[in-house]
């Protein structure tokens, strides 16, 4: 019995890595073509349409995740989480302005993309209205491991010969930029978590519930929203277009399924974002960035 209870007590200690690994907010802007919004990636409409469709979600839920890290900032007393967290926020920012910029030229093609963020932004400020700050924090740290998961995954495979070999170079070098920063602060929120709420039975339980409800309505949101996409560019009756963006996600290269096993170690009590340490990707992310960042003063974000 008293194993049992200590196992649900899950004494934790913060990854080297998660103390190492700290944020940069950096100020970029890419130059999207608007008339590659549709096929962009280069391997047909049902995919690059799963892409855009992601995209729209970005800056509302960006937002949110802003909102609730931010929320319990004061009650944190490490220094160096406390940068982090005022690193996290500017970062989020940032992400939330260029695909807000992406997004303008999907809502220009499509008629229903705007109604569609609209529908995310509400289901959010619902959220902020009806539930407690901790269960609003447990669906942003739910969220951020699945941004993690893609982010880690598009950085995993961009020397694999069969992803995206055709893809337009800004609206890829975008994603690229998003999924290094993603990795790059993907244990801030889930630290703050754990500082402010414990290690206890209760706080597991509230975690994995975050995850089941943030994982069921985001399928449950996306997924028809996509359809009405590919709809919307006729080619909803595309066997092959479907077939080959099931094949590109689940066997060559595999994306979705690279990222399953990931996916549900978040469920295992132990779990922390660093467990699985791809930080060897941030090694050029400041080459990569410097390229794309404005002369500009940065406006001040906190």
């Amino acid at each position: 019995m008293l194993q049992i209870i200590n196992l649900w007590r899950f004494k934790r200690r913060r990854k080297k890595a998660s103390v190492t690994v700290m944020p940069v907010r950096r100020d970029v802007t890419f130059s999207l073509p608007p008339d590659r919004i549709h096929d962009w990636t280069g391997e047909g409409v049902h995919y690059t349409m799963l892409e855009n469709t992601m995209s729209l979600v970005i800056p509302v839920g960006e937002r949110f995740f802003i909102d609730s890290v931010r929320y319990y900032r004061d009650q944190i007393q490490d220094a160096g989480l406390k940068q982090a967290v005022k690193a996290f926020i500017g970062q989020e920012a940032m992400h939330g302005r260029e695909h807000d910029a992406y997004n303008a030229h999907m809502m220009t093609r499509s008629p229903s993309a705007e109604q569609f963020e609209e529908r995310i932004r509400k289901l959010l400020n619902w959220f902020q209205d009806n539930t407690s700050p901790s269960f609003q924090l447990s669906i942003t740290i739910a969220l951020e491991h699945f941004t993690a998961l893609i982010g880690g995954g598009h950085l995993d495979l961009l020397d694999h010969p069969a992803y995206l070999p055709d893809a337009e170079p800004n609206y890829r070098d975008l994603w690229t930029w998003h999924s290094l920063e993603e990795t790059e602060h993907k244990s801030v929120a889930f630290d703050v978590w754990i500082d402010t709420q414990g290690s206890s039975l209760r706080t597991y339980l509230e975690r994995i519930f975050g995850m089941t409800v943030a994982s069921a309505i985001f399928w449950s949101f996306t997924l028809p929203q996509l359809m009405k996409f590919v709809h919307e560019e006729g080619k909803l009756l595309d066997l092959r277009g479907w077939g080959h963006s099931l094949y590109f996600n689940v066997i060559n290269p595999g994306l979705m399924r690279r990222m399953f096993l990931p996916y549900l170690d978040y469920y295992r009590p132990g779990f922390h974002p660093w467990d699985h340490d791809n930080s060897h990707h941030l090694e050029a992310i400041e080459g990569f960035t410097r390229t794309f960042q404005k002369s500009r003063p940065a406006s001040v974000i906190t």
